[in-house]
């Protein structure tokens, strides 16, 4: 065994646990524990990475130009201000690396993505967990927990894996209130599923201690490529490219993202899709007494009565072939998150949880 120890933090991670996409005895399932695209990836998306396969033993290109610019175009921004990863989370890793270390404080919400406490403490950082009230991000908690030791602010907007929404004077507050040592950073994987929102574009242009990220693989259904953006004032990607490995992203994840990005007729469609089955979704789980708050992204949050509910819930959905996520681990013990999948999985989904809980309320 190594006596050489880690450095603080490291050993106090717990592993992140993503989504179960196997049922044992069962060679299909509906998996809708990942909040993956039901429609896939754009088809000119698809075409773009297998092209890419006949330049496969060249090196790709280090600054991403082409990507950028796509990115820049489409969502009307200056590329130079954009910076590409391996998935979003790869963005979110530069930024604690750059601007945080031991004994500073990062601070998280309630129930926000898990891996902002990773983060910290990868960094040797105190994760620094607020309250949020009713499942919603809460400005005044974050705000009275800014300390002098505090050097970022981690939010999802929409949230995973609640669903909720900061509104626009609420986000505004929040950065005006926050000292000038401390960077925001708005994670916005979601963002193309909340309606027209700039998923906080003009809150970074507005401040320059202001990190926006956002992630190709939800909307734009590349979760498998593992590539994400974030954007900033232009010092700040200047740090952050300093930590960038110049060979991040593989000449076929490029190709394929910027066809994605461009193809703005499937990502409307994709938009569409969700908006009808998460409407259905809510409305039904609440017809059939199942809490369920307004969900801004695409998954919803089904609340039960409590744990064991919840967990007799997943049980009946899992015996039918469906995978959802449980989210205790994210202080929900009594929910169940729920991706929105296409019109066959949302039958599928109420059909099952309202035999569920007709049996559940049924008189003895």
């Amino acid at each position: 065994m190594t006596q050489i120890p880690p450095q603080p933090g490291i050993m106090e991670i717990a592993l992140y646990v993503s989504g179960d996409s196997r049922l044992a005895g069962r060679d299909e399932v509906l998996k809708l524990s990942s909040n993956e695209n039901p429609l896939g990836c754009s088809d000119k998306a698809r075409a773009a990475f297998t092209a890419a396969t006949a330049e496969l033993h060249r090196y790709p290109s280090t600054d991403h130009a082409a990507l950028r610019r796509a990115i820049g175009e489409i969502h009307r921004l200056d590329p130079e201000r954009i910076i590409c990863g391996v998935g979003s989370d790869e963005v979110l890793q530069f930024v604690t690396q750059a601007y945080a270390g031991t004994g500073d404080e990062i601070i998280t919400t309630e129930h926000g993505f898990s891996m902002y406490p990773i983060l910290a403490r990868m960094v040797g950082a105190v994760p620094v967990t607020v309250p949020e009230v009713e499942r919603r991000i809460e400005v005044d908690a974050i705000l009275a927990a800014v300390t002098a030791r505090t050097k970022i602010v981690f939010i999802a907007n929409p949230a995973n894996p609640t669903g909720t929404m900061l509104t626009g004077d609420e986000l505004q507050r929040l950065a005006t209130g926050l000292p000038a040592h401390v960077i925001l950073v708005h994670d916005g994987a979601y963002t193309e599923f909340a309606g027209d929102f700039d998923g906080g574009a003009a809150l970074v242009d507005r401040h320059p201690n202001v990190v926006m990220t956002r992630t190709f693989s939800k909307i734009h259904g590349l979760g498998g490529l593992r590539i994400g953006w974030g954007y900033a004032a232009r010092d700040i990607i200047d740090v952050l490219n300093r930590i960038r490995q110049p060979f991040n992203l593989s000449s076929a994840q490029m190709a394929a993202a910027e066809a994605a990005i461009r193809d703005t007729g499937f990502t409307a469609r994709c938009a569409d899709l969700n908006a009808r089955m998460r409407e259905r979704m809510r409305n039904s789980l609440i017809q059939m007494g199942v809490a369920c708050d307004e969900s801004f992204a695409n998954f919803v949050l089904a609340r039960f009565a409590g744990p064991d509910e919840a967990e007799a819930a997943d049980a009946a959905l899992r015996e039918d072939g469906i995978l959802v996520r449980r989210v205790a681990g994210y202080g929900l013990p009594a929910a169940l998150r729920i991706t929105v999948g296409d019109e066959d999985g949302c039958a599928r989904v109420i059909d099952c949880l309202g035999r569920f809980m007709a049996a559940r309320r049924a008189p003895e």
